[in-house]
């Protein structure tokens, strides 16, 4: 019975194993492999050279600019969404159907493509007729018009403002899960122990909201190392690689410079960084398992 039962075990994993495998750890290794070489990328000679590929990063200075601006990027996608996204939980949570129409409104964003994304703050940003700039001159704050995707002051922190309204639906879906495990005990009882609503939050809510906030940081910090659909549309990395992201770079040099061998030794820093982050996020799941158990 037992010997059935892994047999028919093995025959249902082995279709999406493979799947797997073809799909994910074959590029993978196949990445390996040729950033250890100096291909173009269709020419079928090439030479190996070791680790010339990841000695060249560290003396190019434009992956420390798409390193630098990956920080800023990870560090915004941890406080703008999440806040946001906490924010409108906790303003529609409990407001029943007039809540419900809401919380399907903000979570809209997250259904569409980041492609669609960026094409809709491409034109919020139009130096001439967008949003933004008939905001500003409708408050009389003309001096602040400009050309945010143009100017290289500006470029990045616009594109992350785009890619922080999507993905607050996100936020706001998890913020509400971790809400109703939040016993209705507990704040009436800090209520009765005379607690105005900001201390409520503060020192009973929020705390118990730790599962939560663990999942939606690491989402965000692992969803941020992988933004390169929206920045492609939005400014391609520039101007002047402003805006360059660790994915964005790694493109350009594949498929834009066609140093493909390079472009792999990118990805392969790329991928060991992701692999940290995600191991310290499955680290701190476990913590909190065992807090909570």
């Amino acid at each position: 019975m037992v010997r059935t039962r892994r047999l028919w075990t093995g025959l249902f994993l082995s279709l999406p194993l493979t799947i797997y495998i073809v799909i994910v750890v074959a590029p993978l290794l196949v990445s390996f492999y040729y950033s250890l070489t100096d291909w173009n990328g269709f020419n079928p000679e090439y030479s190996f050279v070791g680790a010339e590929n990841f000695l060249k990063i560290g003396r190019d200075p434009q992956f420390f600019g798409a390193i630098r601006n990956t920080v800023v990027w990870m560090v915004a996608a941890i406080f703008l969404p999440s806040l946001g996204g906490l924010a409108i939980a906790l303003a529609l949570n409990g407001r029943g159907f007039a809540g419900n129409i809401y919380k399907s409104l903000f979570f809209l964003p997250i259904c569409l493509s980041l492609v669609v994304i960026g094409q809709v703050w491409i034109w919020m940003y139009h130096p001439d007729w967008g949003l933004v700039n008939t905001v500003l001159s409708g408050l009389g704050l003309d001096g602040l018009r400009q050309a945010w995707l143009a100017n290289p002051q500006t470029a990045l922190w616009s594109v992350i403002i785009a890619w922080s309204w999507q993905q607050m639906g996100l936020a706001m879906v998890i913020f509400l899960a971790g809400l109703t495990s939040v016993p209705k005990e507990l704040t009436e009882a800090a209520e009765i122990d005379g607690a105005n609503y900001w201390q409520s939050l503060r020192r009973v809510v929020i705390p118990l909201l730790g599962p939560a906030t663990v999942v939606v940081i690491a989402l965000a910090i692992i969803n941020s190392l992988k933004s390169f659909d929206i920045v492609y549309v939005m400014t391609q990395g520039g101007p002047f690689h402003s805006s360059d992201t660790l994915a964005m770079f790694m493109y350009n040099e594949s498929f834009k410079k066609y140093y493909m061998g390079y472009g792999s030794a990118i990805a392969v820093v790329l991928f060991l960084i992701s692999l940290v982050l995600i191991s310290f996020y499955f680290r701190q799941v476990r913590i909190m398992n065992e807090v909570y158990d």
